[in-house]
């Protein structure tokens, strides 16, 4: 059962911020491991906080070793009350800046709140100078850290990360979900407006409709997680991958089908027509925005590909 802190006697209090220090210093390690191929400025910075952990705990094991001995107590985080749990973010398979810097944030106001709290309650002189000194210095990788941010985006580091974080969200999640979104919007539109024409019935169009989208979301998920494992194109992981493009190519048919369920025909396909117009638009936004396309070339190549299938679709629904 974890105990409050409080509890701790002084030995257990050095054993575990020595069992703190070195989690931390293995955690940004990890991080920057993680991020050194694409964030090396960043990678940078927490390579030095893993090396300043590293010093802490050092530190930490001397006091310890003059007090106590040799013997160290086993202590950790989840043995304590009032600790935040922290998820082993470390072992995400993708990590962005964001990420990595907030959990930096939390690490560093826990670890000091942990020794301004020890450091009040201890009698003994030594032991709360050396966790009053260790107060400071937490502090101070707070102030560090900062002051590297201010460096990097002077020097240009910062937009240099940030421009290859955009890269990677293009390559890992936008491209899956526009080919999805595209795919789910145009190749659906064929056999949905087919049924639509060829019974005149809303209910069997809705249900045409979500045949097609859901099928085309299950074919487009696995040929996009099958195609690339990303271990040499940076695309990341094919499941996300093939998730993300299912589930855009599914919602991509399903918007158009969803005005099928109002009982009148004649309005269902205006109002079918109306979204099919409204996703088009969309697609030529997203085009625009992250692949860099010009909004008059991506918005004629997509309304131009919808409209041909959209009149496909009538035409063989109609004959």
């Amino acid at each position: 059962m974890a105990k409050a802190f409080h509890e701790l006697t002084e030995r257990e209090v050095l054993a575990l911020a020595a069992a703190l220090e070195e989690e931390d210093g293995k955690i940004y390690g990890e991080f920057a491991e993680r991020l050194r191929a694409d964030y090396p400025a960043t990678a940078t910075a927490l390579t030095a906080m893993q090396a300043e952990e590293s010093n802490h705990r050092h530190r930490l094991l001397e006091a310890y070793r003059q007090r106590f001995g040799e013997r160290l107590p086993l202590m950790r985080r989840q043995d304590v009350k009032g600790f935040v749990d922290r998820k082993p973010l470390w072992l995400a398979r993708r990590l962005t800046l964001a990420q990595v810097r907030r959990e930096a944030e939390t690490m560093e106001l826990e670890t000091r709140r942990f020794y301004e709290v020890a450091a009040q309650r201890t009698t003994d002189a030594g032991i709360r100078q050396l966790l009053g000194d260790l107060a400071q210095e937490e502090r101070h990788h707070a102030a560090m850290a900062e002051e590297f941010e201010k460096e990097q985006t002077a020097s240009g580091a910062r937009a240099e990360e940030e421009l290859t974080q955009r890269r990677l969200f293009v390559l890992q999640i936008v491209q899956p979900a526009l080919a999805g979104l595209m795919d789910g919007s145009v190749s659906t539109l064929a056999p949905l407006f087919a049924a639509a024409f060829a019974t005149r019935n809303s209910w069997d169009a809705f249900l045409v409709g979500m045949a097609a989208s859901v099928g085309a979301g299950i074919s487009m998920g696995f040929a996009e997680a099958l195609s690339d494992d990303g271990a040499l194109s940076g695309r990341g992981h094919p499941w996300l991958r093939g998730g993300v493009c299912g589930l855009m190519t599914t919602l991509g048919g399903i918007g158009h089908t969803l005005p099928f369920l109002i009982a009148n025909f004649q309005m269902a396909t205006g109002v079918a027509a109306g979204v099919v117009l409204v996703e088009l638009g969309v697609i030529s936004w997203i085009r625009h925005h992250y692949m860099d396309t010009p909004f008059l070339s991506a918005a004629f190549q997509v309304v131009l590909g919808g409209l041909l299938v959209f009149i496909a679709g009538i035409l063989i629904g109609s004959a």
